[in-house]
């Protein structure tokens, strides 16, 4: 993707024009990057530090985290210890900018220039053993605690004039020293691309999908506070985020990137992108890696997932009326079907929710969150693989052996369509407090079996069709049968939703449904006899023992 090219190749400067433009854009978006570490990173490139002795991670928003030689109080820099390190260039006019420096110490550098006036407030200074000048001429050299002298109108304007030269001066130098170490990161680590300096990004085919650099993405979640948190799950947690050009965007964090399946888990999830493109399914809007991050960006989703709307939502907010559960039905529906009969190799979510069914602003089903998804070659019938999902949407078949097909996905579908038309969870330990069925699906069945269909609709819908409500239960109940090979295709489920075949399928479950029922009230009865004859045979070994 990313060819060897020389330092001026007329495309490489193309590529380090365009990583300029980037850092610019960021420094100077709506959201301020830290003053103090502009500062910094300005002064940094005027010193001429050949020896490199400073170490910055010019990606940090703010200093204070782990940068060396600099100590910080209540989130400013207070001191700042750069005596003896070898410096030979000039002092940048942006150290004035650090306006709660206590400390300083630039002593025994080669140092030239003149000090800026506001630094002798500093309230500990030490210029000795440099050749910085204090007074109005260069050639008067500096000591600590030596006084400044007024100067006059027309030295500030030589002031002002020596640093601007010194702004374009930077500037260049900010150029050379982008340029030389995206040069070097290419020449030394040949299996690694570049976005920003200090990032290093393993080299994935990721196609025209856009590369956010780290401090970007800090600037736009705030630093990934938690405030901003809006999910979480196995492989990390999913800030809100606001770009610089005002597009909202979801940030998927991945967490133990280096423990089994995390890096796993991103390959997959990115995989994927280049394969599963569909109005239902939620698309990436870009990536960042570096050396020990891994993250996704997606849209921001304005009205979160179904699970929120039916379970979670603060006083005032609007929840799902019935064509809106409807649309969501047939939604989640099509993506599915898209995942398993038009994508090659076809796509298993294995862990379809309504926490995982995202709503955008129309209220439209989008199937998220493919960090279990897995790619299966057409010719295959499953995979075997370690169970991963949530309890209460996973297949028996899945469950038991580490299975999984297509038809695990149907068993999922089939469970939140339970949820959508009940509004309940999967699983609820409340309902043993009133003897009933822990596990939705056989509540459900329970309530079928005493004609009791109106008693299964969510007690927050004023109105909905009854009708259609039954449809809808009998396509989940299909798709939620014990065995895989009982269960539909999610191109026949899209049929029977609107009527196609419902019929004939629904006759054949029901005599199945009977006869399972019939055989379980057998066996019901037999260990009832059994238990009562060993009552009988107890009583008469007891009666029969010694007194």
């Amino acid at each position: 993707m990313f060819g060897v090219f020389s330092l001026w190749n007329p495309l490489k400067l193309v590529i380090n024009c365009l990583i300029l433009l980037n850092f610019l854009k960021i420094t100077m978006s709506t959201k301020e990057p830290d003053t103090e570490g502009n500062a910094l990173i300005d002064l940094m490139l005027a010193l001429n530090d050949s020896n490199r002795q400073i170490n910055w991670d010019t990606n940090l928003v703010s200093p204070c985290f782990s940068w060396t030689h600099v100590n910080c109080r209540n989130g400013h820099v207070e001191s700042l210890s750069l005596n003896s390190l070898g410096f030979s260039g000039t002092l940048s006019p942006a150290i004035t900018k650090l306006k709660f420096l206590v400390t300083l110490d630039l002593s025994s550098n080669n140092l030239t220039g003149r000090i800026p006036g506001k630094l002798f407030s500093v309230a500990m200074f030490n210029f000795t053993a440099t050749h910085l000048a204090c007074g109005l001429r260069l050639e008067e050299p500096c000591v600590s605690g030596s006084p400044l002298q007024v100067s006059t109108s027309k030295s500030r304007l030589k002031v002002i004039a020596t640093s601007a030269s010194c702004g374009a001066f930077i500037l260049l130098i900010l150029v050379a020293v982008l340029a030389y170490r995206y040069h070097q990161f290419h020449k030394e680590k040949n299996d690694i691309f570049v976005d920003v300096a200090g990032e290093d990004d393993r080299k994935i085919s990721l196609g025209q999908l856009r590369r956010f650099s780290w401090r970007e993405l800090q600037l736009a979640t705030d630093n990934f506070s938690e405030s901003n948190i809006i999910g979480q799950g196995g492989f990390g947690k999913v800030y809100k985020g606001i770009l610089s050009d005002n597009m909202k965007v979801a940030v998927k964090r991945l967490a133990d990137y280096y423990s089994p399946g995390g890096e796993a888990a991103f390959q997959r999830e990115v995989q994927l992108i280049s394969v599963a493109v569909h109005k239902n399914l939620l698309r990436l809007v870009g990536f960042c890696t570096t050396s020990s991050e891994r993250i996704l960006v997606y849209p921001y989703m304005q009205n979160l997932s179904v699970a929120y709307r039916l379970r979670e939502l603060k006083p005032g907010e609007k929840g799902l009326d019935w064509p809106a559960r409807k649309k969501i039905v047939f939604g989640a529906a099509h993506g599915l079907e898209y995942l398993h009969e038009h994508c090659n190799p076809k796509i298993i979510h294995r862990d379809l929710k309504a926490a995982n069914i995202l709503l955008d602003d129309n209220f439209e089903a989008v199937l998220g969150d493919f960090g279990l998804a897995k790619l299966v070659d057409t010719k295959f019938t499953h995979v075997t693989t370690q169970v991963r999902g949530t309890m209460g949407h996973i297949a028996p078949e899945y469950l038991s052996t580490g299975k999984s097909s297509e038809k695990t996905d149907v068993f999922g579908y089939g469970i939140t369509l339970l949820e959508l038309v009940t509004g309940q969870r999967a699983i609820d330990l409340s309902r043993l407090e009133e003897e009933e069925e822990v596990l939705l699906l056989d509540h459900i069945k329970k309530l079928l079996r005493e004609n009791r269909l109106d008693d299964i609709v969510d007690g927050n819908l004023k109105t909905y069709d009854r009708k259609e409500v039954e449809t809808i239960v009998q396509v989940a109940l299909l798709c939620t049968h014990s065995s895989p090979e009982g269960r539909p295709k999610m191109e026949e489920v899209v049929k029977m939703l609107r009527g196609i075949g419902l019929a004939e399928r629904w006759a054949k479950w029901e005599q199945l449904e009977d006869a399972m029922n019939q055989d379980l009230a057998v066996l019901m009865s037999q260990q009832y006899i059994w238990a009562e004859d060993s009552s009988i045979d107890q009583e008469a070994i007891q009666l029969s023992t010694a007194r």
